[in-house]
């Protein structure tokens, strides 16, 4: 099953892909909006940062390790490479500026949630600091909920959630 964003109010629509052939066009009308918009299958116009693949293979390609954002009610799997420096991870909305964006509906997660940083430590070894945003529910690691203020070194493989949502951190230093 594949989905298309309505270009107008954002609303997902899913669709079986299996049922056409690359090129082909579809035309769709929004249920939300009844707005009426077309695609062609086997193109996107979407960027491409958000990838359904193996884990390992995108953040072997990616130079500062990706977060894993784990496929629930609310969204499906998505894989956002990080980039040096702060980031700032909240859900998608058209117009929001934040350079980490996670497509989702789940209302408990922030514009702007949380932040994390990546940087080198001394030895050149990357170094993954987790903050809130702040953010309205919180943010959670290992189930403990970060402090107004409060940065948490996390490592390969932590766990952390935002809203009812949870993110898996794949570093690019792998121990």
């Amino acid at each position: 099953m594949k989905r298309v964003r309505c270009p107008k109010c954002d609303n997902f629509i899913v669709f079986d892909e299996t049922r056409y052939e690359n090129g082909q066009s579809l035309i769709f009308v929004c249920p939300e909006c009844n707005k009426q918009f077309g695609i062609k299958i086997g193109t996107s116009k979407l960027r491409n940062r958000q990838k359904e693949e193996n884990p390992e293979e995108l953040v072997d390609n990616e130079d500062y390790g990706a977060i894993i954002v784990i496929e629930n009610v609310f969204h499906y799997k998505q894989i956002i490479p990080l980039k040096l420096g702060d980031n700032v991870i909240g859900r998608y909305q058209k117009g929001n500026k934040i350079n980490t964006p996670i497509e989702t509906v789940d209302p408990s997660v922030d514009n702007n949630h949380c932040v994390l940083n990546v940087s080198r430590d001394t030895s050149g070894r990357l170094k993954y600091v987790l903050r809130d945003g702040p953010s309205n529910t919180g943010t959670f690691v290992d189930n403990e909920l970060l402090g107004d203020k409060e940065k948490r070194v996390i490592d390969d493989g932590a766990l952390f959630t935002i809203g009812a949502t949870s993110i898996l951190l794949r570093g690019k230093n792998r121990i």
